[in-house]
């Protein structure tokens, strides 16, 4: 059976919407900038592990999560930073600091690392809430392929105030050429820009189930949706609010 086939659903599923998963899915195997296609996999399959963490649900249930000491139930695939990085965001991620951040890395998780591990879990929690949506099981992980990490750390890349190192917004030549489109757009899609894979996965995944990055300041589009956008905008800061988003 071909990955992401929903024919057996009384709901059309859009075409658009399955090709875009079979290229995240295709993606997900392969080496990235920082980790290895196995490396990235098991990434993929702790999110979804740490979802039944019991020492991440007693720290959702303390007044700080710094109160609640302990071991993450975990796969043992990865490094304990990659681990505790990956149920702190996927179970609290309301409640991270810039001192956690720190303490992060200081125990062995580069930048980098750190931001192509954030790209693989979102694109693996949007993915999965998709299914979870439709009433379907989660697909299947795919087989990672060999190779190694290239290791590229775009040039331009500097502190721009946040966490991790960000592209300026006229970051627009080279290997980046492509990342805005000729135009400017949402921080949270530069917040990815240390490892511009992960913002080129992401803006094609906003682009199938949100809106494409050229039409996001049009409050007029709606591109081609079956609702309106201000309908979509209501969704999208309804579901922000419940995911405790604090962007």
């Amino acid at each position: 059976m071909s990955a992401f086939a929903y024919d057996a659903l009384d709901l059309a599923v859009r075409d658009d919407i399955v090709a875009a998963n079979r290229r995240a899915w295709q993606r997900l195997g392969q080496p990235g900038s920082w980790w290895t296609g196995a490396e990235r996999v098991a990434i993929a399959a702790e999110v979804r592990h740490a979802q039944d963490c019991a020492l991440c649900l007693a720290r959702r249930e303390a007044l700080s999560p710094e109160s609640v000491q302990g071991e993450h139930d975990h796969r043992g695939e990865l490094p304990a930073p990659a681990i505790d990085a990956i149920h702190r965001i996927t179970n609290d991620a309301g409640r991270l600091s810039r001192a956690w951040f720190e303490r992060t890395l200081a125990v062995g998780l580069s930048d980098g690392h750190y931001v192509e591990l954030v790209g693989v879990l979102v694109t693996l929690l949007s993915i999965d809430a998709f299914h979870r949506g439709l009433g379907v099981v989660p697909e299947p992980l795919p087989q990672p392929e060999a190779g190694e990490p290239s290791g590229y750390r775009p040039a331009r890349a500097g502190d721009e105030g946040a966490y991790v190192p960000l592209l300026p917004w006229d970051a627009n030549e080279g290997e980046e050429a492509d990342l805005w489109q000729g135009r400017g757009g949402a921080n949270v899609l530069r917040a990815m820009s240390l490892v511009p894979d992960e913002v080129r996965q992401m803006r094609d995944l906003a682009a199938t189930y949100y809106i494409p990055i050229a039409q996001l300041g049009d409050m007029r589009s709606n591109a081609g949706r079956a609702l309106d956008r201000p309908q979509i905008e209501l969704l999208a800061g309804r579901v922000s609010a419940l995911n405790e988003c604090f962007y």
